[in-house]
């Protein structure tokens, strides 16, 4: 597509990217805090007291960080009401993710029927999805885009050591999405701080087939063990709480407001006590923040788009409330974002039935592209198998010709 000259119309307004539709999506199995002091030297009242987390979701096997992104962003897209099609844009923040490569933006995307759309993932952990909101804001305010979908998804379950305490009580498995959409109308994403802080990255980590930790044996000289995760808590702790604060008040300033402004805080659903020792800093009641790590645990990338989307439903935000995302996490890494919230306007109801039509259109054309290309492929190496044979049966006859 041909980008307008700067002294076109297109370039007569400032563009703003606002959030225009949301979704969540989380597994059915629930893990309880009894559950698990069937097999792991803990209980109900210990959790509950050092974290404020008494559930957790927990993916089937046919569950997977993919198949949990794309229900939440089918439902970010219904509230949208917008079409696979229109997406420029696809992110998807985790550290779980589906594959190594390709992204799993990108097995999203094809399963959505969004050919479109560019598509990538996001690792910044914890982090991931405020990083993710932050690039599909800039890719829009810049004009090279108009709508995108940030997802936050994670299977945490498939890298805990469930004997680990101080791990495999912390997690569970969900996924966020919101779609951003271009407009002229001030508002959307005002602010945002991202920072990182390298040194600490042996904090909290999970080593990966690249990395030099690993040498082919199961517990490594460090203590880190392949493909599972490794957290120092309490040096986690005073990092969150260190940075929470600041980052929070630096993105309320940057946007021109004060925390007196803001109507809610949506951080991310690590632990109880670190929002509490947030809110005692920043001098808030914790009634500002929203809180729903009791019934999900610590989802990673995912908790902040899961925390929205239940406020949004609960009526906890309305049309042009000043909201606060933020997010920390192993990098170690940290970010805050100032939202002005504006609510899509209602639709019209035929236009909607016949795009949410076209929606399950798009949907289903591409679960039978996948499966064409399936059987394409099948066929394929069927008579690639045959052909061996044809030419060692071709050879057997000359032989034969010869006697």
């Amino acid at each position: 597509m041909d980008t307008p000259n700067q002294g076109s119309p297109a370039y007569t307004h400032a563009t703003y990217a606002h959030i225009i539709g949301w979704g969540m999506a989380v597994p059915d199995k629930v893990m309880t805090n009894d559950d698990l002091s069937a097999f792991v030297d803990t209980n109900d009242e210990w959790i509950v007291s050092r974290t404020g987390i008494r559930e957790r979701r927990i993916a089937s096997e046919k569950e997977s960080t993919a198949t949990l992104a794309l229900k939440a962003a089918q439902r970010a897209l219904e509230v949208a009401d917008i079409l696979p099609i229109e997406l420029d844009m696809i992110i998807v923040a985790t550290s779980t993710a589906e594959y190594v490569f390709p992204s799993t933006a990108s097995i999203v995307q094809n399963w959505l029927g969004a050919s479109r759309a560019g598509a990538f993932d996001m690792s910044a952990a914890c982090s991931g999805f405020v990083y993710g909101v932050n690039m599909a804001a800039q890719a829009i305010r810049s004009r090279s885009i108009q709508t995108a979908l940030v997802i936050g998804s994670e299977t945490m379950s498939r890298i805990l050591d469930w004997q680990d305490r101080s791990t495999c009580i912390l997690f569970g498995d969900g996924a966020g999405a919101v779609v951003m959409r271009a407009s002229t109308v001030p508002g959307g994403v005002l602010s945002s701080v991202l920072r990182s802080d390298g040194a600490g990255w042996d904090v909290l980590c999970v080593p990966s087939v690249g990395s030099r930790d690993l040498d082919g044996s199961e517990i490594q000289p460090n203590g880190h063990t392949p493909f599972r995760m490794f957290m120092d808590g309490p040096e986690v702790f005073k990092f969150a709480t260190r940075v929470f604060n600041d980052s929070v008040s630096q993105a309320v300033s940057d946007a021109g407001l004060t925390l007196d402004d803001i109507k809610l805080i949506v951080p991310h659903q690590a632990n109880l006590r670190i929002i509490s020792s947030a809110a005692r800093s920043l001098k808030m009641d914790e009634s500002r923040f929203m809180v729903n790590l009791d019934r999900y645990g610590n989802t990673s990338a995912a908790s902040i788009p899961i925390a929205l989307t239940e406020a949004v439903q609960q009526g906890r935000i309305a049309e042009n409330d000043y909201i606060v995302f933020v997010g920390f996490g192993g990098g170690l890494a940290w970010g805050s974002m100032v939202v002005k919230w504006g609510a899509p306007k209602p639709k019209e109801e035929e236009r909607a039935l016949l795009k949410s039509q076209r929606r399950q259109l798009s949907y289903s054309l591409a679960t039978l592209r996948s499966r064409w290309r399936r059987w394409i492929k099948s066929i394929n190496e069927f008579f690639a198998r045959l052909s061996p044979a044809r030419g060692r049966m071709a050879r057997l006859r000359d032989r034969v010709d010869k006697l």
